[in-house]
């Protein structure tokens, strides 16, 4: 099942895609894609709701702008360094331990939102990467339950601004959290629909120019390692999303390094998991 959220920004309701590629509103459903819905079992309800409620659903316009696919979540947690040739490219040592750091919430928008060039940026640069869902309270689990505790996965493309984010302190929150650094979706594909996210293409193209094309093959630390790890540090409570690190090709990795302008068109996607477009915009006041 393909979970969705559409609408006006801050207003989004929920909807599904279904197989076709039809997108009907589910609003009558009841519940949006919240903690309380991936906490308790909000996708098997929803799934058993649909085979008695499906064909009264409205069909949604695909001319309607797609929110978030879940509502601001507890927690974003990246994994920085996740893959080996990223690594290397950004001149460090592979991780012996994952590194994590946090990306404020406020950052996330639609998958084809507009990317606002944060004020005094000098250094905005692209990340394709697959993130995942918490379906179920995690804490102190092993690698072998990991995975029971994933409700489904999304394409992110965790925007940084490098400037903020390594030159002043160090301090990697600063450069990842600006608003609209965090476009989640298209959709959530519930977790029977991915049947090895650690095998998986993605690629990001810029204007047109692909700049990222990998697999998560290339991970350093897989998914159950990952749901077992940040568990030991962390409660994990249902609809935290993970982002899982990006591959090689990052304009900082670049040379010369190549970061983004006002008109540049950024378009991504991960197998399964479809496609996800922004265009950069520069702040302005409001």
């Amino acid at each position: 099942m393909k979970l969705i959220r559409f609408g006006q920004a801050g207003k989004e309701k929920p909807g599904v895609q279904l197989e076709n590629g039809k997108r009907i509103d589910i609003t009558a459903f009841g519940q949006d894609y919240n903690e309380d819905f991936f906490g308790n079992d909000g996708i098997k309800r929803l799934r058993e709701w649909l085979l008695q409620n499906e064909e009264k659903c409205p069909e949604i316009s695909n001319e309607v702008r797609l929110g978030s696919p879940l509502v601001r979540p507890s927690k974003l947690i990246c994994v920085g360094l996740n893959y080996a040739k990223h690594a290397e490219e950004s001149g460090m040592d592979i991780p012996k331990e994952p590194v994590l750091f946090f990306k404020a919430t406020s950052a996330i928008v639609g998958p084809n939102d507009d990317l606002i060039i944060p004020k005094n940026s000098k250094k905005t640069d692209w990340e394709v990467e697959l993130a995942f869902v918490i379906g179920k309270k995690a804490s102190y689990v092993s690698e072998e339950e990991a995975m029971n505790h994933i409700a489904g996965y999304v394409l992110h493309n965790d925007y940084s601004e490098r400037e903020f984010q390594i030159e002043r302190s160090g301090q990697w929150v600063k450069g990842k959290s600006c608003d609209t650094f965090a476009p989640l979706g298209p959709f959530i594909a519930t977790k029977e629909e991915i049947k090895n996210p650690n095998n998986l293409n993605l690629w990001l193209k810029l204007n047109g120019e692909i700049k990222q094309n990998s697999n998560t093959s290339d991970f350093v630390f897989n998914i159950p390692i990952l749901v077992s790890y940040i568990s030991q540090f962390m409660t994990l409570l249902p609809g935290d999303v993970i982002s899982t690190g990006t591959p090689f090709g990052v304009g900082m990795g670049l040379k010369p390094q190549r970061y983004l302008q006002p008109g540049d068109v950024v378009e991504l996607g991960i197998e399964g998991l479809g496609v996800s477009k922004q265009v950069a915009k520069a702040y302005q006041k409001e």
